[in-house]
């Protein structure tokens, strides 16, 4: 029998799980999941988009599709709150996707071509335009950015959508000068003690930071959690050679410096 054959039908298994998240949400159906609303599952699906990041970090396979499989359980949910409430269905979902791809592929599905990414991006992009100038405009330029997402991303959409309309730095190396100057204002406002200014300096130094990283094509959520990953890893690493956090906690700045940069060596082997 071909390994074609032995793969369950996808048809057949995405129909089921739609049709157990409808007797879930049934009047005789789960406690839990009928007391659910729009809002009260905002926050796991959030979770669950940081947990296939990390398993695709990870390059855990099986895990990855353990946390797809939660992932499409939210899309799920949300359609069939939707269809309770007779907004639309999950085949108005994937029908709506079905005519989204076709008609920003048209070197795929139409006349039109495109021979690299770079091609396809700006004929998605050209073609989105299209779409959003039919619908209902908002009230101002950058209120197209949600406010809702995480603030590292959040404040990427608005340093893009910003450059778009040509208020930008010319080049990355304005943004250095750039940090320094917004590190030097917060270091003024540490030394004053003056916290709501210390919080909104910080800020300032945060967003400046974010477009720096923009302007070097790299996505500040990856570039920090990078950085987290590797903080994980010398932490552990020094805390493995002590023996224990146990044994960090009685060493002075001094000591901790030293054994940071053996564990920061260590790993570098």
């Amino acid at each position: 029998m071909s390994a074609e054959i032995d793969k369950p039908n996808r048809t057949t298994a995405l129909t089921e799980s739609i049709a157990i998240m409808a007797r879930l949400r049934a009047p005789n159906g789960c406690p839990w999941d009928r007391e659910q609303t729009f809002d009260s599952i905002k926050r796991h699906t959030l979770e669950e988009t940081y947990e296939v990041f990390d398993a695709i970090d990870r390059r855990a396979w099986p895990d990855l599709k353990d946390e797809l499989g939660d992932l499409l359980l939210q899309v799920l949910f949300y359609a069939q709150m939707a269809d309770e409430a007779g907004y639309f269905s999950i085949e108005d979902v994937a029908a709506n996707l079905n005519a989204k791809l076709i008609r920003r592929h048209p070197h795929i599905f139409a006349d039109a071509t495109a021979e690299t990414a770079a091609d396809v991006k700006q004929t998605w992009d050209a073609i989105k335009q299209t779409e959003k100038a039919s619908r209902p405009q908002p009230a101002h330029y950058l209120d197209e950015v949600p406010q809702h997402m995480p603030a590292l991303l959040e404040a990427f959409k608005l340093g893009q959508r910003a450059a778009k309309a040509g208020f930008d730095w010319p080049d990355a190396r304005g943004l250095f000068d750039k940090l320094a100057e917004e590190s030097a204002e917060l270091q003024v406002e540490v030394d004053t003690d003056n916290q709501v200014a210390i919080e909104e300096e910080l800020g300032d130094l945060l967003f400046t930071a974010v477009n720096l990283a923009r302007h070097l094509k790299l996505e500040p959520e990856f570039a920090l959690r990078g950085a987290n990953r590797k903080f994980r890893e010398r932490f552990n690493a020094m805390e493995s050679a002590a023996g224990g956090v146990e044994t960090l906690i009685t060493l002075s700045a001094d000591e901790l410096e030293a054994r940071w940069r053996n564990a920061k060596q260590s790993l570098a082997k």
